[in-house]
């Protein structure tokens, strides 16, 4: 029994993106840029993680932002860390 339970967790955590495993299941993940990129606002759609990026400014400065997931309960919650590349 535990075997098909470990069998089957495996498959449902195989089968996730990377987005999908971390706004269902909580964690962490990160988002690395294009060069260049401002990070405008980020937003899920369903299983879908969305965000708006602008070109880099003269005299910007990367930075990395945090988007953090506030759950009802205080459990599973995701953040996504996103780093820009100057």
């Amino acid at each position: 029994m535990k075997k098909l339970l470990a069998l089957s967790l495996l498959v449902v955590l195989c089968g996730c993106t990377q987005n999908a495993r971390t706004k269902s299941f909580g964690g962490t993940m990160s988002v690395q840029l294009d060069k260049g990129q401002k990070l405008v606002n980020v937003t899920w759609k369903e299983g879908n993680m969305w965000y708006l990026t602008r070109p880099m400014r003269d005299g910007e400065t990367n930075e990395t932002y945090i988007f953090k997931e506030k759950s009802s309960y205080g459990m599973m919650e995701g953040t996504v860390l996103f780093n820009e590349i100057k």
